[in-house]
């Protein structure tokens, strides 16, 4: 009775391995009308300068590039020579350059790649700050900036230089350096 059973039981997981197995190699033939989607451009700009409302109508981000190039299979977009401005209506605006970008196609995501400037100038009660990193992570709709590359900070007489950023940049503003952080600040008397 128990060896009949065990037969019993081990056909039936023969013959579902065998479907599985006939499925699997059924689903990857690719019928002859298919045709993928190749990571080709649909389109490109040239000399783009476009500018992002907040609510109340005032300018939140500005992206001016050489070169927009945007591709269909995954809506992402790829960018020459970025200048992304980010305005803070209270304080002056963070500028930030890099050699290319990528823009997810949600928008969710903009990866800044190459050398990275990020300037802000001085204003009353604010310190002119000047970054120079790689390779930095945009994520526009949290307000927030990231690099694990090293990080050169430098603002008036005082250095700062790091491996690995994090950046909040709307109020409060919070810059958190993550390893061998070394600093150097001058005293005026």
């Amino acid at each position: 009775m128990i060896e009949r059973r065990n037969l019993v039981i081990g056909g039936l997981l023969l013959a579902l391995v065998g479907s599985t197995l006939w499925l699997a190699q059924r689903s990857t033939r690719i019928s002859p009308d298919y045709t993928p989607i190749e990571h080709r451009p649909d389109y490109y700009l040239e000399g783009v300068d476009t500018t992002l409302m907040d609510l109340q109508g005032m300018p939140s981000q500005r992206l001016v590039t050489e070169r927009m190039t945007h591709y269909a299979d995954d809506d992402s977009t790829e960018l020459l020579s970025p200048y992304l401005t980010l305005y803070d209506l209270e304080r002056p605006p963070w500028r930030i350059h890099s050699e290319t970008g990528w823009l997810s196609g949600d928008g969710e995501v903009l990866l800044l790649q190459g050398a990275v400037k990020i300037d802000r100038s001085a204003a009353p009660g604010v310190r002119p700050l000047h970054l120079r990193t790689r390779d930095l992570r945009v994520q526009p709709r949290q307000n927030y900036l990231e690099t694990d590359a090293p990080v050169e900070a430098r603002s008036q007489q005082d250095r700062i230089d790091a491996r690995g950023m994090q950046i909040w940049y709307r109020q409060p503003i919070r810059i958190k350096l993550l390893a061998n952080v070394r600093g150097r600040y001058e005293v005026n008397p």
